[in-house]
């Protein structure tokens, strides 16, 4: 449904017939970790994000995982291979 209170007119998932179901019935203004993401918009109480009504909650665990403007950086560590697997995976190649 579309959002009657803070983005008029934009699509929201927290908007039902009884108003808007978001804990204080509307979005908050983003927070500083938001800066620079591509789905902050301007409303009528400020800078808010369009798919995350609280950004605080989003970034209490370092990383908002609607983040545009970041990324996790993955490394990939020398894991160690299960002989056992390995060679069951060698033996099913020579049947053929």
């Amino acid at each position: 449904m579309q959002c009657q209170t803070i983005q008029p007119g934009a699509e929201c998932t927290f908007w039902s017939k009884q108003g808007c179901i978001f804990d204080g019935n509307q979005c908050q203004p983003v927070v500083e970790q938001c800066e620079g993401c591509e789905r902050i918009v301007d409303s009528s109480i400020g800078k808010v994000c369009t798919v995350a009504p609280s950004p605080q909650q989003k970034w209490a665990n370092e990383l908002c995982n609607f983040a545009t403007h970041r990324r996790v950086e993955v490394t990939i560590s020398d894991a160690k291979t299960n002989p056992l697997k390995a060679s069951k995976k060698a033996a099913a190649g020579k049947k053929k």
